[in-house]
């Protein structure tokens, strides 16, 4: 999952305990070896070396790419699993190389989730096309990982990967969990650390969209991680972090992400909608 992942338990029994942490630990390796793109032998990574061939999926598969098509439909294009092919272009990772337009532009031609032939049985690329499930699968396998939890338990259980966030009930005592959203602080030594916002979580999810992590930074300008499908750059004047409430993470995230794409707008965006929400600016 490319980030911390915890599991946290409201008892003292350490043999529950064990069995939850080793359960969650399991699936989410599982997801993580089926829709990393970085791993040659995942789902993901057989998609995207079709060259515009037909892939043979399984249901679970399926569902996944159904709901990424809801997303890119319900978004008006914005929110695309397409647009994983502009990391050929962006290398997020912390410094000041922002890549040239001539980098960018030939890569928009092959963003588009409406050229994705998608059956119950298999997918096919337009050639030149890949998907990235970066944008959805943290979220899913904490979904799953919650639901094989509850089925192992009936104490109270709370999922953590990398800041994505679902719980099943509040801790025994009655008060809700208390969860920190770290500050996406500049990455300038000289800069005080913020402390992280503390929200309070019964139940449901919490998904949090930023550039915490991931971010380039060039004459006191930053450039978030989340990209524009349409235009192939960062997203501009969009607050540096949102949160946001759903009943589950894979809700939350396309929320959170969908409304960080709309760039200055995006708390407006989240208060026309009436969604529970955190922006950090």
């Amino acid at each position: 999952m490319a980030s911390p992942c915890e599991v946290l338990i409201n008892s003292t029994d350490k043999l529950i305990a064990k069995n939850v942490g080793q359960a969650v630990a399991k699936e989410a390796w599982r997801i993580e070896d089926k829709y990393s793109r970085y791993l040659n032998t995942s789902t993901c990574a057989k998609i995207n070396a079709s060259n515009g061939k037909p892939v043979s999926i399984d249901e679970e598969t399926y569902k996944l790419l159904d709901f990424a098509r809801q997303c890119f439909l319900m978004s008006d294009g914005a929110f695309d699993i397409t647009s994983g092919v502009l990391a050929k272009a962006w290398k997020f990772d912390g410094s000041d190389n922002i890549p040239e337009q001539d980098k960018i532009q030939p890569l928009l031609k092959y963003i588009g989730f409406d050229r994705v032939s998608l059956t119950e049985n298999s997918v096919a690329l337009g050639q030149g096309m890949e998907i990235d499930f970066g944008g959805i699968g943290k979220e899913y396998a904490v979904d799953l990982s919650l639901q094989i939890a509850k089925k192992l338990t009936s104490i109270p259980v709370l999922i953590n990967f990398g800041g994505d966030i679902a719980a099943s009930a509040p801790p025994r005592d009655g008060k809700p969990w208390q969860v920190g959203i770290e500050h996406p602080g500049f990455a300038n030594s000289n800069t005080e650390k913020s402390p992280p916002l503390v929200v309070s979580i019964s139940s449901g999810a919490l998904a949090t969209s930023g550039d915490a992590r991931r971010f380039l930074l060039k004459d006191g300008e930053r450039y978030s991680h989340v990209l524009n499908p349409k235009t192939g750059y960062s997203i501009v004047g969009a607050p540096k972090s949102i949160t946001v409430t759903a009943p589950n993470c894979i809700q939350a995230g396309f929320i959170a992400t969908l409304a960080l794409l709309q760039g200055a707008q995006a708390e407006q965006f989240l208060q026309d909608q009436d969604i529970g929400h955190w922006c950090i600016w």
